[in-house]
């Protein structure tokens, strides 16, 4: 075959192909559209986003309100402070220094998040890290309110551990009071799709206890 039938002959497959995916009304059309887009996202823009995140989880929809604010964007950061001055105070975490944290206003159930990979001597106090929760399956993104290096048995410097804290939770859970370096899988950036999650959330929803479902308030 020479190269001009070859040339041809890929054009017109292309054509085809082009046609059948993105201008093709029929059912076939539609399913063969939906095929496309999963081999994409799948196997094409998730691969791509982890390599220039340098995590494998760069996107992570949140599944509780324990980062919520009274008000999500319209909350007001000091008289939300005041209400909670008490649980970060005995972090040594004052309102001016809590102020200048990444997010500072939590984010809400549902919220799609850009995770990058982080290296543990990296991570600061008030930033915002997902990580593994150990037994549960779902891992938890929690603000980091303590740092610790621990000691081995010769007095020697050791590994980090981090303790976090849900900006809408009382206190903490046991699961994040000792954060081992190889269980966090990233740091939150921003927000980057408020409330777009709940289209996968929702097919979740009825499996969840009475008190985890619906909207945060």
């Amino acid at each position: 075959m020479s190269e001009k039938s070859f040339a041809n002959n890929l054009k017109r497959f292309w054509d085809k192909f082009w046609f059948l995916v993105w201008k093709d009304d029929s059912f076939k059309g539609w399913i063969l559209s939906l095929v496309f887009i999963f081999i994409i996202i799948k196997f094409i823009f998730f691969p791509g986003l982890s390599f220039i995140t340098s995590t494998e989880l760069p996107l992570a929809i949140v599944e509780s309100c324990s980062m919520y604010h009274n008000g999500n964007l319209l909350s007001d950061f000091g008289e939300w402070f005041d209400d909670n001055e008490a649980k970060y105070s005995a972090f040594g975490i004052e309102k001016t220094e809590f102020q200048e944290f990444r997010m500072k206003n939590g984010f809400n159930k549902g919220d799609i998040l850009l995770i990058t990979g982080v290296k543990p001597e990296n991570i600061e106090i008030g930033e915002i890290i997902i990580f593994s929760s150990g037994n549960s399956g779902t891992p938890i993104i929690h603000r980091v309110v303590s740092i610790e290096r621990k000691v081995d048995g010769q007095g020697n410097l050791g590994f980090l551990t981090f303790s976090t804290m849900g900006d809408n939770n009382n206190g903490q859970l046991n699961s994040e009071l000792s954060i081992s370096e190889g269980q966090i899988i990233g740091k939150a950036m921003f927000k980057i799709a408020p409330y777009l999650g709940w289209i996968k959330l929702v097919f979740y929803e009825p499996f969840k206890t009475s008190s985890d479902m619906g909207f945060c308030e």
